[in-house]
C-alpha cells in the first residue's frame, strides 16, 4: 500500500472563448488533475449577468461523470471544479465538492484541497451556536464561519473566516463577482495562477494549465487570498502569513504531483525526482545488471539512478493501467493477486540477474514484499531495493490519507533497514537519506518533513499555540 491521493482544484475567471466554454475548460483542468483524486468530481459555473449558478457533481472519475449535454448546461464565464479523494468526511454524494450555498448577497461556491486540523473543534462550536451541517467534510466549516459575517463585504468575510481555521488548505472560491484563491500560511499544498488570453486560471498543478494552453504566471503565495474581478487582481494576506515558517509538503515532489508539473516556486517535479535517484545512487550504489522502477512514480528516480550509476535502465515491471480501486477482492487468495493484476514482470529480463528496484516510498511494506516475491519467481538472482525518499515514520494530518503510525513498517522497525529488508525479502535495502533529500530540494523554500521526522508544523489535534514555538514532536501517547 502507498499513500493515497488527495484532492485537486481548478478555477477560471472571465472566460470569453468562442471555442471552449467555461465548463469544458474546467473539465479539461480536472482531467489533468485526476491523479489527485478519483472518488468524485464536480463543476460549478456562474452566469454573472443573471447571478445564477449551475452545478453538477457525481461519484466517479471526470471522464465518466461529464458528457457534452451536461457541460453545455453548465453556463457562465466563471467556473470552479474539484476532484476528490476523501481525507476528512466519508466518501459519499453529499460530500462531493465544490460546495454551493446562497448568502444574502448571492451565490457562493468553494472547493478545498487539504485538511483542517481544528475542524472538529470549530464544528462543535458552530453547532452549539445553531449551525446545521449538511456534509461531514471540513470544508463546510469554512462556509459556516463565513455565514457569521455575511453582513460584511466579501473580502472581510473570507479573511475573517480563514483566520480562524488551522491546518492545510488550498482553496478556490466563487462569488457573484469574484474568483478567489487562497492558501494557508504554511503553504502545505500547491496552488498556481495562470493566464489564458483575457482569462485568469487557478489550479493545484501547472499540468492543468498545459492542457488548456494557459501560461503559468506564479504561485499563490502562502497566506495569500487572491481576489480576481473585473478590476484585476487584489492580494490580501492572512494574519499568520509572516509569523510562521513555510512548510511545503515534500511528498508532492516525491509522489503526488504529476512529473510534468511545476510547483513550490516553479520547481520541476520530474527533474527533482530524477535528482532523488541520482543522489540515491551516490549514497547507496551496489553492483547489479539493471535498474528497474516500480511504475509509474518510481520511473524518474530510476532514470536518475541509472544515469548516475551507469547501470542499464529497464522497464522490468509492466503496469496495467486499467485496474482501478474498485477491483473486487472477495478473499485473501484473490487479494494476493491484486498486485500482479497491476504489475507484471518481464520474465526474460531477470533470469540469473542482479537487479536494483527503485520505488518512491515504502508505507506498510505489503506491496513491496509482493513485488520482490514476483521478481524472485521470475528468476532474479539478487534484488536490491532502493527507495528515493527517507523512511516514512509519521502519518500525515494535512490532507494525505496515510495509515496509522503503528502500521508504518519503518516506524515499527525504527527505520532499521536490516530488519525491514528481511521482512520484505530483499537482498539489501537503502533509503535516500534525509540530508540527501534536503540537498536535492534546496534551502530556498522550507518543507514539511513530518512524515520522515515526526516534527509537525501544526498540532494535528487542533491545539492552539504560538506560531513562533517549535515544531510539534508527537509520541504515541499524543495520538
Amino acid at each position: 500500500m502507498s499513500f493515497k491521493d488527495e484532492c485537486g482544484i481548478f478555477g477560471i475567471y472571465n472566460n470569453n472563448s468562442e471555442q471552449f466554454t467555461t465548463s469544458l475548460l474546467t473539465y479539461y483542468g480536472l482531467f489533468a488533475l485526476q491523479h489527485r483524486g478519483q472518488e468524485s468530481a464536480g463543476i460549478v459555473t456562474l452566469e454573472r449577468d443573471k447571478n445564477k449558478t449551475y452545478s453538477y457533481r457525481q461519484m466517479g472519475r471526470v471522464s465518466k461523470i461529464f458528457n457534452e449535454n451536461i457541460l453545455n448546461h453548465l453556463a457562465g464565464d466563471i467556473g470552479i471544479g474539484h476532484v476528490r479523494y476523501s481525507t476528512h468526511g466519508a466518501s459519499a454524494i453529499r460530500n462531493i465538492q465544490p460546495l454551493v450555498v446562497e448568502f444574502g448577497n448571492g451565490p457562493f461556491a468553494i472547493a478545498h484541497n487539504g485538511n483542517l486540523v481544528n475542524s472538529d473543534i470549530l464544528r462543535k462550536e458552530l453547532q452549539n451556536e445553531g449551525s446545521i451541517f449538511h456534509t461531514t467534510v471540513d470544508t463546510e466549516v469554512i462556509v459556516h464561519l463565513m455565514s457569521k459575517g455575511y453582513y460584511q463585504d466579501m473580502e472581510n468575510t473570507i479573511i475573517t473566516a480563514l483566520n480562524k481555521i488551522k491546518g492545510a488548505f488550498s482553496l478556490v472560491m466563487m462569488s457573484s463577482n469574484n474568483l478567489i484563491a487562497a492558501r494557508d500560511p504554511y503553504g502545505f499544498r500547491p496552488l498556481s495562477l495562470g493566464k489564458l488570453g483575457d482569462s485568469w486560471v487557478v489550479a493545484s498543478e501547472t499540468s492543468a494549465f498545459d492542457l488548456i494552453r494557459a501560461e503559468f504566471v506564479r504561485d499563490i503565495e502562502p497566506g495569500e487570498v487572491l481576489f480576481i474581478d473585473k478590476n484585476g487582481l487584489k492580494s490580501l494576506f492572512l494574519e499568520d502569513y509572516k509569523k510562521v515558517n513555510h512548510a511545503h509538503c515534500v511528498f508532492e515532489f516525491i509522489y503526488f504531483a504529476r512529473p510534468d508539473s511545476l510547483i513550490f516556486g516553479g520547481k520541476s517535479v520530474y527533474e527533482l525526482r530524477k535528482n532523488f535517484g541520482r543522489k540515491l545512487a551516490q549514497e547507496s550504489n551496489v553492483e547489479a545488471d539493471m535498474v528497474i522502477p516500480v511504475p509509474d512514480s518510481g520511473v524518474p528516480a530510476a532514470i536518475g539512478y541509472s544515469q548516475e550509476s551507469n547501470i542499464p535502465f529497464e522497464m522490468g515491471l509492466i503496469r496495467n493501467h486499467y485496474v482501478g480501486r474498485s477491483f473486487i477482492q472477495p478473499d485473501q487468495n484473490l487479494r494476493d493477486l491484486a498486485v500482479k493484476l497491476k504489475l507484471n514482470p518481464v520474465r526474460e529480463l531477470f533470469k540469473g540477474k542482479k537487479i536494483i528496484v527503485i520505488d518512491d516510498s515504502i508505507v506498510r511494506g505489503t506491496t513491496s514484499r509482493k513485488i520482490i516475491n514476483m521478481l524472485r519467481e521470475a528468476g532474479a538472482k539478487e534484488i536490491h531495493l532502493r527507495i528515493s525518499s527517507p523512511p516514512v515514520l509519521g502519518s500525515c494530518y494535512y490532507g494525505i490519507d496515510t495509515p496509522a503510525q503503528d502500521e508504518l513498517i519503518a516506524n515499527v522497525f525504527d527505520a532499521n533497514t536490516t530488519e525491514i529488508k528481511d521482512k520484505l525479502g530483499a537482498d539489501s535495502l537503502e533509503y535516500l537519506s534525509l540530508n540527501g533529500l534536503n540537498e536535492v530540494i534546496g534551502t530556498d523554500h522550507k518543507y514539511c518533513l513530518a512524515c520522515f521526522n515526526k516534527k509537525y508544523p501544526v498540532s494535528p489535534k487542533g491545539i492552539e499555540r504560538s506560531p513562533q514555538m517549535s515544531l510539534f514532536e508527537l509520541s504515541k501517547e499524543d495520538l
